[in-house]
């Protein structure tokens, strides 16, 4: 098939009678150029530098840059303060039983910690690490430590293992103490992350509580049970009446 953009005489006839489009012109790179030189110089110098720049170039500005610049500086030095401090965890610690009112009780203003009582010897203790692990990294705003049960309390029950304590400005907001109130042996990440969510220490992206699925079961069989035990007690005092 021949080309469309071959120069023949043939080719222009049919260009002519719009048969063919008309002929794709090379594109000229000098003037690509150009025009990208132009693009980069309607940004202003000042966009494109760090704080330090800013810092080292001032004396090149003239005072109607000095002005935009103020304002540009302040623009970036309160994004950099908003992700600092959105990003100030993002990962579970280890803590003693010493450091636990600086970290825990002590914590700065507003902050939510979430401290978890651990012993290395009971499995549901690893599981709920494993998951406050990854929380912590999901939510880095929120404080996530963990410690050993006895460098904070001393012949605390094995009972009461894993221990959650939810704490915001001081005062414990939440607490799930033992297997059961943790979610138990097969706790899921996303159960955790509800329960944390309902206590207000993290903002969840979930729509609804994982376990309702299963708690819905449950209810639905106790309830068949209840109408079946009340059938039979019915059926038994009818019998006795005869």
């Amino acid at each position: 098939m021949q080309d469309p953009n071959e120069d023949t005489e043939w080719n222009e006839i049919l260009r002519d009678f719009g048969i063919l489009p008309p002929k794709e012109e090379p594109k000229d790179e000098i003037e690509e150029m150009v025009l990208h030189l132009q693009k980069e110089a309607m940004v202003k110098p000042y966009e494109k530098m760090t704080l330090a720049q800013l810092k080292e170039a001032e004396d090149e500005f003239d005072d109607e840059d000095m002005r935009a610049i103020e304002t540009y500086r302040e623009k970036r030095l309160q994004e950099w303060k908003a992700l600092k401090k959105k990003q100030k965890f993002g990962e579970l610690r280890e803590i003693s039983g010493n450091q636990y009112v600086n970290e825990v009780t002590n914590a700065d203003k507003d902050v939510w910690v979430i401290i978890h009582l651990y012993r290395s010897s009971i499995p549901t203790c690893l599981l709920v690490n494993q998951h406050l692990s990854l929380l912590a990294r999901k939510f880095p705003e929120t404080k996530f430590v963990k410690a050993i049960v006895n460098s904070c309390i001393q012949h605390y029950h094995d009972n009461c293992l894993p221990t959650i304590f939810v704490y915001k400005n001081g005062q414990i907001e939440g607490k799930f103490i033992g297997i059961i109130e943790c979610g138990g042996i097969n706790l899921k990440l996303e159960e955790l992350e509800w329960k944390l969510a309902e206590v207000g220490a993290i903002q969840t992206d979930l729509e609804e509580n994982p376990k309702k699925g299963i708690v819905d079961v449950m209810v639905s069989s106790i309830r068949n049970t209840s109408i079946y035990d009340d059938t039979n007690n019915s059926s038994s005092d009818n019998d006795d009446t005869k």
